[in-house]
């Protein structure tokens, strides 16, 4: 046990999207007063003002795309103080993070949490979030020759599909007291 203060404690949250990566980070960081980290394709493309597609398309073929959002995020989590890192890659890219947690759900669920945040056909949602599955998977493995589909080593792994927010919160603040006695 590492018994370290919860103020310097990092954690990392991963998942594909639709799983519930940001809710949950965002509720984690507020229940343990962390600082919350998520940026993004999406905050880069509001940051740049571009539309999320466009910023996929560039990112299929130019990796200085996902380094730019890969370094931006790491480097933040890697500020002093704690926090949780919400992205795809978080458990990968901050492995000194105190808690590694992976979230999965059914694609079906996913697409249907897309449509509720976002609006939009639910058929069309469903194959973007695949086509993006596929894109992000295969970009992960070139760029950084990380198989995203292997979270094995993360230090609990979370199926969100019948899970309330809160109740996923619980389980990954149970988690980090059940390897740090310091809480």
């Amino acid at each position: 046990m590492s018994n370290k203060p919860i103020s310097e404690t990092k954690i990392a949250i991963s998942g594909k999207s639709g799983c519930g990566n940001t809710t949950v980070s965002r509720l984690v960081a507020d229940a343990l007063e962390l600082r919350f980290i998520n940026f993004t394709f999406r905050s880069l493309a509001a940051e740049k003002g571009k539309d999320l597609k466009k910023i996929l398309a560039l990112a299929a073929t130019d990796d200085s795309w996902d380094r730019e959002v890969d370094s931006r995020q790491v480097e933040m989590a890697r500020e002093k103080g704690g926090c949780v890192l919400g992205s795809r890659l978080a458990i990968w890219m901050l492995p000194e993070a105190d808690l590694k947690v992976f979230l999965t759900a059914k694609p079906e669920t996913r697409a249907k949490r897309v449509q509720n945040r976002e609006g939009g056909d639910l058929k069309k949602i469903a194959a973007f979030t695949a086509d993006r599955d596929k894109q992000d998977s295969e970009r992960y493995l070139r760029i950084y020759n990380i198989d995203n589909n292997d979270y094995s080593f993360a230090d609990i792994v979370i199926d969100t599909d019948e899970l309330q927010p809160s109740a996923i919160m619980d389980l990954i603040i149970e988690k980090w007291k059940e390897k740090n006695s310091a809480l």
